[in-house]
């Protein structure tokens, strides 16, 4: 039976993984031996450590102390409550197929499943004991957890209990699941002549702790550690980021599972997913999140709101009209000499055109534009760098030029081909989200560059071959947020506070990034957060969720 192994120390196979009683081992080297056999799918636990920086010292790049908790109640102190749980029972396991909820709710709740095989041809060992809560009505369970006897361990064990695994169904709806799974192994242990109760609880889990606290369990001063494996890393060094996110989602998960923050991946190939810590849990589409209102994000998407806004705010804009009368709009691009036709609502540089100059192109360019919203902007064009701050929560992070695609000849490949090329390799850079389109917009800035896609471009002569630096359509990302101008910082900010959004990516035109002058251009409330390594992005993110894991500085030398 592989429940109990009593050489050289004291170890209870739970099913999800090893209890190992650390102060029943003769030596540090002994335990740390122990600890580092556990079995890959599995998370064991040793629990009492009398010598934890000897232990750890044994093997420090792969033991490490659990940044847990320990509770113990004392059964004398205990308050029975006086309610019984209502819409629902409580039971040992009684079926096998009862193991498979079990382990439904262990991975709704990103718990390690048990080992049912295991779990139920020890059923009847009662060194440990798993329970169940049953919804009366429809016979569901909601609920579980399991409890050790110290006791039952070996000789000269205490009179001692301890509970483990304790998990309610996120989609129950009857109240007081927990407690009443908790109150239940109390009282279980207590019939049983128990006199102590044990309980590890991570550190950040506060609803936990407040639910022990309400039972009068005390805190108590006691180490455990774990193995480092995939599944207890993120305790320490962070976690990869669940598969199917891209990059700007990515960034900003691996920043949380490095801070302890759980991550919930709703829909990897959306982009979504829910980040939680204690009793807070936020959704995120990348860097959009709830914290961003519904208001405060049709400001940002609607480019004309955006700009009467920051107008209001004496803030720089160029000058804009709505398309639509086709005089007004050859009087406009008359009076500018060159404009951009975007779609009012749009993000990634799609249907837009930059440095439009013909009438024939005007119209191409509002056919273009209407093809992703019927509203489209027609806008002064400004020439200059394209800079896009990083603003969050009225902090500015980061800043990077954006420059747009461009090919150098060799003497012997076409146009079309250097730009092949070109796509290839950006698109193997970024995983895919940068690409440099085949279309009539490429087509135009090359024709506007002397040439035609299928011209040898002579060697070293490079020319653009799209007017936007959108990442998305080839663009590249060069950082200056270290020679950022005070003045353009500061418009950022202020932008921010006039949108009233808490994360957002301003797009300027400026001269130069290190002098005063710009214009805002427009408002991004989904920045890609990744874009902008090695600047603090995510860390600021994360901040901003959950300033709780901010760690503070240390003290000055």
């Amino acid at each position: 039976m592989e429940v109990l192994q009593t050489k050289p120390g004291k170890i209870l196979q739970c099913g999800w993984g090893r209890l190992l009683f650390a102060d029943t081992f003769p030596t540090p080297e002994s335990l740390a031996e122990s600890i580092l056999a556990e079995r890959d799918d599995q998370r064991d636990i040793a629990l009492y450590l009398l010598d934890p920086h000897l232990v750890l010292n044994c093997a420090p790049q792969q033991i490490f102390l659990d940044p847990s908790n320990t509770y113990r109640l004392y059964f004398n102190q205990y308050n029975k409550p006086t309610r019984e749980p209502a819409g629902f029972e409580i039971r040992e396991v009684a079926h096998k197929e009862d193991l498979d909820e079990v382990n439904r709710i262990y991975s709704a709740l990103n718990m390690v499943p048990v080992d049912k095989e295991y779990v139920w041809k020890e059923r009847d060992n009662k060194a440990f004991t798993y329970f169940v809560a049953v919804q009366k009505d429809t016979q569901e369970i909601i609920g579980t957890t399991m409890g050790v006897d110290h006791k039952i361990c070996g000789e000269n064990m205490p009179e001692r209990c301890s509970l483990w695994a304790l998990g309610v169904d996120p989609r129950a709806e009857l109240p007081g699941v927990g407690l009443a799974l908790v109150n239940h192994l109390i009282e279980y242990y207590g019939a049983r002549g128990r006199n102590e109760m044990d309980v590890s609880v991570i550190h950040d889990n506060t609803k936990a702790q407040r639910l022990y606290e309400k039972l009068g369990f005390q805190r108590i001063y006691i180490f455990a550690a774990k193995r480092r494996n995939r599944i207890n890393e993120r305790l320490f060094v962070g976690s990869p980021a669940p598969e199917g996110y891209n990059p700007y989602a990515s960034i900003i998960i691996n920043e949380a599972l490095r801070r302890g923050v759980a991550v919930d991946p709703i829909s990897p190939d959306r982009g979504y997913f829910r980040l939680s810590l204690g009793g807070r849990s936020v959704t995120c589409w990348e860097s959009l999140s709830e914290l961003t209102s519904a208001i405060a994000l049709i400001r940002a998407g609607d480019k004309q709101f955006t700009r009467e806004i920051l107008v209001e705010h004496n803030l720089s804009t160029p000058d804009q009209m709505m398309a639509g009368d086709p005089r007004k709009e050859l009087r406009f691009l008359n009076q500018h000499k060159s404009v951009v036709v975007k779609p009012l609502h749009g993000e990634q540089g799609q249907g837009i055109s930059v440095d439009v100059r013909s009438e024939e192109s005007l119209k191409k360019a509002l056919e273009k534009a209407r093809v992703h919203d019927d509203s489209v902007l027609i806008e002064q064009y400004v020439e200059g760098q394209d800079l896009r701050i990083i603003v969050i929560n009225q902090e500015v992070v980061a800043a990077a030029v954006r420059r747009p695609p461009s090919v150098i000849g060799t003497g012997e490949h076409t146009v079309r081909e250097l730009i092949e090329k070109l796509s290839r390799r950006r698109a193997g850079a970024t995983g895919g989200e940068s690409t440099i389109p085949m279309d009539e917009e490429t087509e135009r800035c090359v024709r506007m560059a002397g040439y035609g896609m299928d011209d040898t471009l002579e060697k070293d002569l490079s020319i653009p071959v799209r007017k936007t630096a959108n990442l998305h359509t080839g663009g590249t990302i060069h950082d200056v947020t270290e020679m950022l101008h005070p003045t353009l910082a500061e418009a950022a900010v202020r932008a921010a506070r006039a949108l009233d959004i808490p994360v957002v990516g301003l797009d300027l035109m400026v001269s130069s990034p290190d002098k005063p002058e710009y214009v805002f251009i427009e408002a991004n409330e989904r920045p890609g957060l990744a874009n902008h390594e090695p600047q603090p992005t995510a860390e600021k993110f994360i901040d901003f969720l959950f300033p709780q894991t901010i760690t503070p500085p240390g003290p000055s030398a």
